[in-house]
């Protein structure tokens, strides 16, 4: 049983390749803010109603350990899950993979962040719920 209940999928484009023709280092964290940002939008936790700026989240810490390359026309899945929620911090696990053979992990440390007063703030209540909620049922 996978420890991931969550997977979307991005396709790589001519412009994520570097001069070697295979995908540069740099985009699988932009495979991965992808997958983060589907994530909390299949949870309900990103309004689109409201300003970027006010989601709340800063990325402390971003990791990448790549497996093997990339190549132009593959499909990245990338799965996405919330390993560790704490008070005003949580973690984000992902696993990268191209046709069932892995390529990549990642992990990424977000902050609840007030924009206004530029400080870290509590992990909002709403999102704990809904993310120990699709963590544990599914």
């Amino acid at each position: 049983m996978s420890l991931f209940h969550f997977c979307t999928s991005v396709e790589v484009r001519f412009a994520d390749l570097d001069a070697f023709g295979h995908v540069n280092h740099a985009k699988y964290f932009t495979f991965m803010e992808q997958g983060r940002f589907q994530y909390f939008d299949a949870l309900g936790l990103w309004d689109t109603s409201r300003p970027f700026h006010e989601l709340g989240i800063i990325i402390a810490e971003a990791h990448c350990s790549y497996k093997k390359p990339v190549q132009l026309g593959d499909r990245v899945e990338v799965s996405v899950r919330v390993s560790r929620l704490g008070n005003k911090s949580f973690e984000i696990e992902y696993l990268l993979s191209v046709k069932d053979d892995e390529v990549a992990k990642g992990r990424t440390t977000q902050v609840a962040y007030d924009y206004q007063s530029e400080k870290s703030i509590a992990v909002p209540v709403e999102w704990r719920k809904k993310i120990e909620e699709f963590e544990r049922n599914t």
